[in-house]
């Protein structure tokens, strides 16, 4: 079916194409907040804070996705003046909550395919599940959901409406084949090394 001069699989592949942008941009925003929480706050010096060898965390970019998809037409519903006051107090509550489930499972997942995972200093929380999820990280990532929806969403929707249909295509793919090819270096060196 044709949709404005595009087939309908032309534009499935397109939203896919800009949703994959959104998850690295959010995924190397992720890794600079954790760099900076390393460097600057925690004053442990650098360290590469991602899973893989390139500067991303995917596991921002995971959760950018929930975010989007749990709460991305709730964030533009209109709504009437007296319930909006709201909207950003529940997304915060909401982004908390779904950021800490994806945070604990992707713990049980790095436990189970690498032997362990990367935030491990969540023991030293006063109020910690495991070491695996903690009230401060949750209240953060509520925070970091909120200015998601609000202000990094319309940013990133700018920047890939910006971009051709072709550049859309060549700078996804580009990534894609990059962060794949990381992944497979990263997996052959945690196993033969």
């Amino acid at each position: 079916m044709m949709i404005g001069g595009r087939t309908e699989m032309q534009n499935k592949l397109q939203t896919i194409e800009k949703l994959f942008l959104y998850f690295l941009m959010a995924a190397i925003i992720g890794w600079c907040y954790e760099v900076f929480l390393e460097v600057v706050v925690y004053r442990w010096g650098f360290q590469n804070r991602g899973v893989l060898f390139g500067p991303y965390c995917p596991v921002y970019g995971v959760g950018m996705l929930a975010f989007l998809l749990c709460f991305g037409k709730f964030a533009k519903m209109q709504l009437s003046w007296r319930v909006r006051w709201a909207r950003p107090i529940l997304i915060f509550l909401g982004c908390g909550a779904v950021a800490t489930l994806i945070e604990l499972a992707v713990s049980y997942l790095l436990e189970w395919t690498t032997g362990s995972w990367p935030w491990q200093t969540y023991a030293d929380y006063a109020i910690n599940f495991q070491a695996r999820v903690a009230l401060s990280p949750s209240v953060r990532f509520g925070i970091g959901g909120v200015l998601f929806l609000y202000l990094l969403r319309p940013l990133f929707a700018k920047i890939t409406g910006l971009m051709s249909e072709k550049v859309l295509h060549v700078v996804s793919i580009t990534a894609a084949v990059i962060m794949g090819l990381d992944l497979i270096c990263t997996v052959l060196f945690k196993l033969f090394l």
